[in-house]
C-alpha cells in the first residue's frame, strides 16, 4: 500500500510546483496533470539513438526508473510499512538511487558529447557532496530511535517536545533541500535553462528521446514524492489511524510541492561556485541533530 500511495503522489508532485511557480509569476499556467500528459505522449513515441551510442545509453533510463522503484520498496507510509523493509535498509536505499544515477551519467559520457560530460562531472560532484548530510541526517535518527530500518525509525520517533519539534524541523528541511539538489531544482540546478554552460541534469539527457525521456521524467516525479515520503514519516507517527496518516501524507506532500515551488520562484540559481559550499551546510545542520543526541 505505501508503494501505492507513493506512486500516485508522484502523479501530481510536479504539476503542483508548475501551477505555483505560475501563480508566482502572475500566469495562469497549466492543467495539473499537464506533466503526466507530456509524460503519456512521450511513452508512445520511438527513442532516437546516436550512431556512435552504445547499449549502455539505451538502458541507462530504464535501469534509472527501475533503480527508483527499488527504492519505494523500503519506504513507509506510516501504519502500512515497506514492502521490503529491513535492518540498514536507509544504506540501500541510498546506494539503489546511485546506482540510477550513476547509469545515467554513464548513459550520458557514452554520447561522447563535451558538454554531456560536464554536465555528467557537476551531477557525480553534487551527488557526492550531498550524501554525508542523508547518512549523518538518518544515522542521526537511528541513533536517536535505537532503529536502523525506515519503518522502525519513523514508528519510533514521535513529536513529543520542543526538542523532537526541532529536530523534526531540521530534519524535514534538510531533507526537503536534498530533494531538491537530486532532483537537480533551484537554487543548485534550473530545470528550465538551455544555456548549455550552466546546465547540469538536463545537458545530461539532451540526447534522450521517446519513451527514454518519458522514463527519466517519471522517475524524477517519483523521487520527488520519495523525499517527501521521508519528511512526511517525521510528522505522522504520532497519528493511530491509516486514514488520517493518509490525509497527512497527501497534505504534506501537496506542501513540499507548494515549498518547492516558492523556493524555485523567489530564490535565484546560485553561482557555480557556491553549489558546494551550499550543499555541504546541509551536512553541517544534520551535524546539529547528531551532536543534539549525544
Amino acid at each position: 500500500m505505501s508503494f501505492i500511495l507513493i506512486l500516485l503522489a508522484s502523479f501530481f508532485f510536479t504539476g503542483i510546483v508548475i501551477r505555483v511557480k505560475s501563480i508566482a509569476q502572475g500566469r495562469k499556467g497549466p492543467s495539473l496533470w499537464q506533466p503526466m500528459y507530456d509524460i503519456w505522449k512521450l511513452l508512445h513515441k520511438g527513442s532516437v539513438y546516436s550512431n556512435v551510442s552504445s547499449w549502455i545509453f539505451k538502458v541507462a533510463p530504464t535501469i534509472y526508473f527501475a533503480t527508483v522503484i527499488v527504492a519505494m520498496l523500503v519506504v513507509p507510509v506510516g501504519l502500512f510499512g515497506s514492502v521490503i523493509g529491513f535492518s540498514g535498509d536507509f544504506i540501500f536505499f541510498a546506494y539503489a538511487l546511485a546506482l540510477g544515477k550513476f547509469f545515467t551519467i554513464i548513459g550520458a559520457l557514452d554520447t561522447a558529447s563535451s558538454f554531456e560530460g560536464m554536465g555528467s562531472a557537476r551531477e557525480a560532484l553534487f551527488s557526492m557532496l550531498v550524501e554525508p548530510a542523508f547518512f549523518i541526517l538518518i544515522g542521526s535518527l537511528g541513533l536517536l530511535t535505537g532503529y536502523t530500518s525506515f519503518s522502525d525509525i519513523f514508528a519510533a520517533f514521535h513529536i513529543t517536545g520542543e526538542v523532537s519539534y526541532a529536530y523534526a524541523a531540521i530534519a524535514a528541511f534538510v531533507l526537503l533541500m536534498i530533494c531538491m539538489i537530486e532532483n537537480s531544482r533551484m537554487p543548485v540546478d534550473d530545470p528550465k535553462t538551455h544555456l548549455e554552460l550552466t546546465m547540469i541534469h538536463e545537458v545530461m539527457v539532451l540526447d534522450n528521446s521517446g519513451v527514454d525521456m518519458g522514463l527519466i521524467h517519471q522517475a524524477t516525479n517519483m523521487k520527488f514524492a520519495l523525499y517527501t515520503t521521508l519528511i512526511a514519516g517525521l510528522f505522522i507517527g504520532n497519528v493511530e489511524t491509516w486514514w488520517m496518516q493518509t490525509i497527512l501524507f497527501f497534505g504534506i506532500q501537496v506542501i513540499s510541492a507548494m515549498c518547492v515551488g516558492l523556493i524555485e520562484s523567489f530564490m535565484a540559481r546560485y553561482r557555480m561556485i557556491h553549489n558546494a559550499q551550499f550543499i555541504l551546510v546541509l551536512s553541517s545542520l544534520a551535524l546539529l541533530i547528531f551532536f543534539g543526541i549525544k
